[in-house]
């Protein structure tokens, strides 16, 4: 078990208006209020691809998973004989990108909203399954060499957390989850001010322990204000 970053929070792709990235996220801090959070927990076209103030602002492909996955492979020692699983695949570009790095590879993903399944691209959909709950996932034992969720798990409640961390742990042989962590009460404020899904933040000593007492031994990585910008 140990802490990989495979950067992306350290990528960034301005937009032509954007010459700071950070202030504007800071100016979105300000916007975030319950309304915004109606939008985005319905998972919808409002969250997806409306206004940035309700979420993404246009969550499209862009190639990016092509560099982080590069790193991802190396790590974990893919190849096209792996299985892989993606929780909280949203639009599949994780499995889009990976399928074109390693033609072949076994690569499948989990979501629990529909509406991005129905705008992911062709290639990709029908290897996107929806389940209602990622307490509902159900594989044998060490089915997949890799599970991946990239900030997928923590807006659960924490007792359906400890499940989902415990399912992950039993149907992988590795694995990644990337997970929210605060330093002081400041951090912590200012993270759930951001949040538009609420969600389980802990300190990172808390996660260890956490991960110590639930069994887990995949790798992790801890976000927080800083990998936000805010």
């Amino acid at each position: 078990m140990s802490h990989f970053d495979y950067g992306y929070f350290s990528f960034s792709k301005k937009k032509p208006n954007e010459k700071n990235k950070n202030l504007d996220r800071k100016k979105l801090l300000k916007s975030r209020n319950i309304k915004r959070r109606v939008i985005a927990n319905e998972f919808g076209h409002g969250f997806y691809d409306g206004d940035r103030k309700n979420g993404y602002g246009g969550y499209k492909y862009d190639g990016r998973w092509k560099i982080f996955l590069k790193k991802i492979i190396k790590k974990y020692k893919l190849n096209k004989n792996s299985k892989i699983l993606d929780i909280g695949a949203k639009k599949g570009f994780f499995i889009r990108d990976l399928s074109i790095l390693l033609p072949g590879i076994k690569v499948y993903g989990i979501e629990d909203h529909k509406y991005p399944i129905l705008k992911s691209h062709e290639s990709v959909r029908k290897k996107i399954k929806f389940v209602n709950s990622y307490c509902n996932i159900d594989f044998p034992k060490n089915h997949f060499d890799f599970v991946h969720a990239h900030n997928a798990i923590y807006r659960y409640s924490f007792k359906d957390l400890i499940k989902i961390i415990k399912i992950i742990s039993k149907i992988s042989k590795k694995s990644h989850i990337t997970i929210p962590s605060y330093e002081n009460n400041q951090d912590r404020s200012k993270f759930l001010d951001w949040s538009l899904l609420g969600g389980i933040i802990l300190k990172e000593k808390e996660w260890k322990q956490l991960f110590k007492i639930l069994g887990y031994k995949g790798d992790y990585y801890f976000t927080g204000t800083k990998s936000y910008g805010i």
